[in-house]
């Protein structure tokens, strides 16, 4: 599931920009879910805590500009997630300052629906090939990230605790082995507690936060999840958790 996060102060835009993406977006059988905000400060705070694979803002918000937000994202956060900036100006010199300033893409309202859901699956294509790029070798069904390969084909984890050794095969649940590829995809950078819910969730169904604690649990222990491996999984307070590569002697 892709997670889209909308900023838009005027209720009726955003209405219809929230029926466009669902009604026409289609990423190769991917679902998306969409977060709407009306004022910059709150979608800030979000932001903080949560993880997004995109970013629609409106460029004069209450609170706080969606180019402000822009801003602090890029130089504050450095955070890469891509944005794509909404105005009722089209002025050549508003397009620049918003693209100087990080904004991956820029669209004038009122917007033509089937332009726009094209540019937002561009814009969620490169962020999906980017968290995949990640993988040291991919093959349409195999990705590896370091010791670590992960077959989508046949859900299994292979991982090889010693240089040398022969790679066992782990067994995880489907609900695991989706967690863990989302931690893997996004290593070094904080994954909030909602994005791993929806990314192990079956449609419909709402996971507790506290059965994501004891899955994570259990992750590190069938992974191999410890800094002796090279790697660590840690708590990020008040947002989710982290996986990162570490020296062995950490």
């Amino acid at each position: 599931m892709m997670r889209i996060a909308v900023l838009e102060e005027d209720t009726h835009q955003r209405v219809h920009l929230i029926k466009a993406l669902s009604q026409q977006m289609v990423i190769s059988d991917e679902h998306i879910a969409i977060c709407t905000f009306d004022n910059g400060e709150a979608l800030r705070r979000a932001i903080r805590v949560d993880t997004f694979d995109l970013l629609i803002l409106d460029w004069i918000v209450p609170d706080l500009d969606g180019i402000d937000l822009l801003r602090w994202l890029r130089d504050s956060q450095k955070d890469t997630t891509p944005v794509l900036m909404l105005s009722a100006q089209g002025s050549e010199r508003q397009v620049v300052q918003a693209l100087d300033e990080g904004a991956n893409d820029y669209v004038v309202k009122p917007f033509r629906t089937l332009e726009l859901c094209a540019r937002v699956r561009r814009l969620l294509k490169q962020r999906r090939d980017s968290t995949q790029a990640k993988a040291i070798t991919q093959t349409p069904l195999q990705e590896r990230y370091g010791a670590w390969l992960f077959d989508r084909g046949q859900l299994f984890v292979e991982f090889s605790a010693r240089a040398g050794e022969r790679a066992q095969k782990h067994c995880v649940t489907d609900r695991e082995f989706r967690m863990a590829l989302a931690l893997f995809r996004h290593i070094g950078q904080p994954v909030s507690r909602s994005y791993l819910l929806e990314q192990s969730s079956y449609r419909g169904e709402n996971l507790s936060s506290r059965a994501l604690d004891s899955h994570i649990y259990r992750l590190r222990s069938k992974l191999g999840l410890h800094p002796a491996n090279g790697i660590r999984l840690q708590t990020v307070y008040g947002q989710g958790y982290r996986l990162e590569w570490v020296r062995a002697e950490e």
